[in-house]
């Protein structure tokens, strides 16, 4: 399961999203992302403002970066590595 940072502090929206998603092997869509993050302990609606606006923005940077993909409108997956084929 997902942990926070040991220094007690919450990761930043992205990669957030990408811990939720290697720990779930699967795609998930965004609104699972998000309630994972936050039960997990690693997103905090009180220390991000906009959490939500904040993780969809993540999300986009990390397609564009080539470190997630869109599997499905909403639905994100990690990117696959060339290895795999």
């Amino acid at each position: 399961m997902t942990r926070p940072m040991d220094d007690g502090t919450t990761g930043d929206p992205l990669a957030s999203a990408v811990s939720v998603l290697r720990d779930a092997a699967e795609p998930l869509h965004w609104t699972v992302i998000l309630d994972r993050a936050l039960r997990a302990g690693l997103l905090d609606p009180f220390t991000t403002p906009n959490v939500r606006r904040e993780l969809l923005a993540a999300l986009r940077r990390g397609v564009e970066a080539g470190e997630l993909r869109l599997a499905d409108t909403g639905v994100y997956e990690l990117a696959r590595s060339p290895s795999d084929g």
